[in-house]
């Protein structure tokens, strides 16, 4: 029989102090994060440390690490947090009428230009003072697989630094809930009238120069794969940092850039660029909006990824 502890003599506001140290991997910033002072976080994380017989978190020149005990409690911290916020946060019921709260969502930059403008005449329509914040998120760099490649924003999730992530990857852990928003897969983008367009096929797209974009400059993206498979390669001429910059390049160039299609359509025409078919398969894959299950606890929380659920690209809407 497990033993029964009383919790009558443990401070559970400690466990808050937990989850913003997990945060932040520094002191002096939970303590920001929290109002208090960095004695006040460090005298608590004392008290924590002895409740849990173990060290917790370890000094380091740049903040703190979390031992291996830390990591394994942090689920389940995120877990019972969530949980006493439910319980709160019924004694006055979500009205997304009436609300004034503010949501976090990350996404790839090409993925939330394309699911903002229609989110935000939803929220217009249904919930005027609700705010948004939007992060941009990035894959690991070198990482091959997807499932991996997201595990930073499955992370931040479960640190409440985002309440939902919109990622292209299928596999998540069962602790998280998903759904799906829409498919994506890739077109070729260039400047109107680019001779590529009477003919495009795939000798031609290798002989051209091609701009990649690469947060990290990086000159080897997943059309490379695709293209080493068939013992093909291509000339990146330039990288730039994101799909709209890429897009004023595109239409004042030769270059070509493979763009998810839904963004292309959403944005090439403003700047006088068409969407050419690929020459090859470049892949198809589905996006979706991520969250703890946990989290879902939270009435709010819960709207807002159903909206995001049934909120379609204006491409697809019209197409």
């Amino acid at each position: 029989m497990l033993k029964q502890v009383d919790l009558s003599r443990v401070d559970l506001n400690l466990l808050v102090l937990f989850e913003a140290v997990l945060a932040e991997r520094h002191v002096g910033r939970a303590a920001d994060r929290l109002s208090l002072s960095p004695s006040a976080v460090s005298h608590g994380l004392g008290r924590l440390r002895r409740l849990l017989n173990d060290p917790l978190f370890l000094r380091t020149p740049r903040g703190v690490v979390p031992t291996a005990r830390a990591e394994d409690l942090s689920a389940a911290v995120a877990d019972a947090l969530a949980r006493v916020r439910s319980v709160v946060a019924s004694a006055e019921p979500f009205d997304p009428a009436t609300s004034r709260r503010r949501f976090t969502i990350g996404a790839p930059d090409g993925v939330s230009a394309v699911i903002l403008p229609p989110l935000l005449q939803r929220l217009r329509q249904a919930a005027p003072s609700i705010d948004l914040g939007i992060c941009q998120l990035l894959p690991t760099r070198g990482e091959t697989s997807v499932e991996r490649a997201w595990l930073s924003s499955l992370l931040d999730l479960e640190a409440c630094k985002l309440d939902a992530a919109v990622i292209p990857s299928d596999d998540v852990p069962a602790r998280f809930a998903k759904q799906v928003l829409y498919e994506e897969d890739f077109v070729i983008a260039a400047r109107a009238g680019h001779s590529f367009a009477a003919d495009p096929n795939l000798d031609r797209y290798c002989a051209m120069q091609h701009l990649l974009v690469s947060v990290t400059g990086d000159g080897h993206g997943f059309v490379d794969r695709v293209l080493g498979e068939q013992g093909r390669t291509r000339r990146i001429a330039l990288t730039v940092p994101n799909f709209l910059f890429a897009l004023a390049v595109v239409a004042e160039t030769d270059l070509l850039c493979a763009l998810p299609r839904c963004f292309a359509a959403t944005y090439a025409g403003r700047f006088g660029v068409v969407a050419i078919e690929a020459p090859a398969p470049l892949g198809r894959f589905r996006l979706n909006a991520v969250t703890t299950k946990a989290a879902l606890m939270d009435e709010g929380l819960a709207w807002m990824l159903s909206l995001l659920s049934e909120t379609r690209p204006a491409s697809i809407q019209s197409a």
